[in-house]
């Protein structure tokens, strides 16, 4: 098999937060969470907003936590295929 490579940023997909969408459904408010999880209201806002660059896995893992879900409910991956 092949190896692949990234050529240009827009051939390999990406990653969409579906934090807003859970959060909706559960009538959370991002101040409820952010004080939930212990996280500053910026860093919920971002990842609420679909604007993570970076991903942080306590942060995560304390999303879940508070929110009873497991990373796969809250991360999409599409690919340009």
């Amino acid at each position: 098999m092949a190896a692949k490579s990234v050529v240009t940023v827009n051939e390999y997909g990406k990653i969409e937060l579906r934090l807003k969408e859970i959060m909706d459904k559960k009538k959370m408010t991002r101040n409820y969470l952010a004080r939930a999880t212990n996280t500053r209201f910026e860093v919920i806002n971002k990842w609420y907003n679909n604007e993570v660059e970076k991903m942080d896995l306590d942060i995560l893992a304390r999303i879940c936590y508070v929110l009873d879900c497991k990373p796969s409910s809250l991360i999409k991956y599409e690919d340009n295929k």
